[in-house]
């Protein structure tokens, strides 16, 4: 069996990207990032919950898409073309929104979450991908983010998850 060891680099309040580069952990990348570790958390709860296969087939490939952008955000600008979300990741997303929505139309007005365990983890679930896109947005300004596809996902990936919490309050 293998023991684990502590590198115990992170002690002093910085960690590492994967590029090697020390950073604080308060800094806005690793914030961002682990806003979208936060986000796949909640998804893998959701996904625990539910029994249906769609939902479960859409989650998991959002977890993965999340793990890919989090090591896109985790880079520095020379290392990111080996790791990136780019326009057909957005578009899926896009299309999964149309095809939930002609399955359940969207309410004509504001949601109170908690129908299900299902549903209300999927809004959760949005509400943490809403604060990584807000972080990301602060990457942005700050010059640290110039790929416009990840605004755009993170964008899109909520509307989904909205679309998803619905459909999960008819089939979870």
């Amino acid at each position: 069996m293998e023991v684990f060891t502590f590198s115990k680099k992170g002690d002093g309040g910085e960690t590492s990207l994967l590029t090697g580069e020390r950073v604080s952990k308060a800094s806005l990348r690793p914030e961002t990032y682990g806003t979208l570790d936060e986000a796949s958390s909640v998804l893998g709860l959701a996904k625990a919950f539910c029994s249906n296969d769609t939902v479960r087939r859409m989650v998991h490939s959002i977890q993965e898409d999340l793990l890919l952008l989090g090591a896109q955000l985790a880079c520095n600008a020379q290392k990111r073309f080996q790791w990136k979300v780019e326009g057909h990741h957005v578009q899926r997303l896009e299309q999964w929104i149309e095809e939930l929505q002609r399955e359940v139309p969207l309410p004509r007005h504001f949601v109170l979450p908690g129908t299900n365990p299902v549903s209300a983890s999927l809004d959760v679930a949005r509400t943490v991908v809403r604060r990584a896109e807000r972080r990301a947005a602060g990457l942005k300004e700050g010059g640290m983010l110039e790929d416009p596809w990840v605004l755009a996902y993170l964008n899109r990936l909520a509307d989904l998850l909205f679309t998803l919490a619905r459909y999960a309050e008819k089939y979870p």
